[in-house]
């Protein structure tokens, strides 16, 4: 096996450890990173030292402290999908008689979602300080499964107040803590939660909208060429009805940039969806995404308790306050004040 199929290998790995990163981190090792640990173990024996060192500090830079390249890397994407929007499919859709205001609520989400994406990156999220530190330990209960009472932050040197995590992306404790975006560069806690969650929302809308558009716009041409009514002549020579692969085919080779387009962005639309429903989900619940990850190491009860054969912790989520109020208090985050009255 010679030098290049090696590195062609190395950098297929290389993908697939960001691709977990992704999704993994700020999370402890999960059994996909463990399998990936022990890969990379195999591999160092075969790959040079020089090129394993780089790799490392790369991921380390990326995963492992703020940067603002996938910043950097977001806008680039909405730019991208805007310019061909624009440039072409606006035109065409314009020129076809389109609503007006069809082909503008793209744009008009664009700009709800800059705008959450600004407050969501520059918000505090609810950082843990010596000054605000009394105050927010009174908000939420310790759980005795998931937050124990007692317990410092190493780094902060301060006890964690219920429901808060330290942050190895930014070195510092936060309030509510959910997850670290990178997208955004910023953690995701109890002040900023509502930002990130109509972020979240209009950056689905906007990829649906632009999806559908753009669909239709593909449909009218289909109907207006009266295309499904055709035929074609095969590499045998055989006269054939057009099919829907070949209608993809000609799409795409008449509109490539288009039809890819559309791809990426039905896609994106589909995994922004799932990710936004499971948002709504834990919204409803009153769980964050580290309550929810941590949590599945635990059985699920009504009562917390202990299991006589194993003496096993059960969790029960004890935050939730009914659909309304757990809705509310993204939006409106509780504090010591609050919860003394209702106390």
């Amino acid at each position: 096996m010679d030098f290049l199929t090696l590195l062609v290998i190395y950098l297929c790995f290389v993908l697939a450890a960001v691709a977990l990163l992704c999704a993994c981190s700020g999370r402890k090792e999960s059994f996909l990173a463990r399998s990936v640990n022990g890969a990379s173990q195999v591999l160092s024996f075969v790959i040079p030292a020089q090129l394993q060192s780089a790799t490392r500090r790369v991921l380390h830079r990326l995963f492992h402290t703020r940067s603002c390249l996938f910043v950097v890397l977001h806008v680039a994407l909405q730019a991208a999908v805007y310019g061909e929007y624009t440039w072409e499919v606006f035109v065409y859709c314009w020129e076809l008689q389109f609503h007006l205001l069809l082909l503008l609520l793209p744009y008009l989400l664009l700009a709800g979602n800059m705008g959450c994406f600004i407050l969501c990156s520059r918000a505090d999220p609810g950082i843990i300080t010596k000054s605000n530190h009394a105050s927010l330990v009174k908000i939420y209960a310790y759980d005795s499964v998931l937050f124990q009472k007692g317990i410092v932050c190493p780094t902060c040197n301060m006890e964690k107040p219920a429901r808060s995590k330290h942050c190895s992306f930014c070195s510092m404790c936060v309030h509510r803590f959910d997850h670290h975006c990178v997208w955004v560069n910023n953690c995701i806690g109890a002040f900023n939660a509502k930002y990130f969650f109509l972020y979240l929302f209009t950056l689905t809308a906007m990829a649906a909208t632009v999806a559908i558009i753009t669909a239709a716009f593909l449909v009218r041409v289909v109907l207006l060429s009266n295309m499904m009514r055709g035929s074609y002549i095969d590499d045998q020579g055989q006269e054939r009805a057009v099919e829907i692969l070949f209608l993809i085919q000609h799409l795409f080779l008449t509109f490539p940039r288009i039809v890819f387009m559309l791809g990426f962005v039905t896609l994106l639309a589909l995994v922004l969806g799932a990710y936004c429903c499971f948002n709504l989900y834990l919204a409803l619940t009153n769980q964050t995404s580290n309550e929810w990850y941590k949590s599945r190491r635990y059985g699920w009860s009504h009562h917390l308790t202990l299991q006589p054969h194993d003496r096993r912790a059960v969790y029960k989520n004890t935050y939730s306050k009914g659909v309304w109020m757990n809705l509310k208090e993204i939006f409106k985050p509780p504090t010591a004040l609050e919860r003394k009255k209702k106390t």
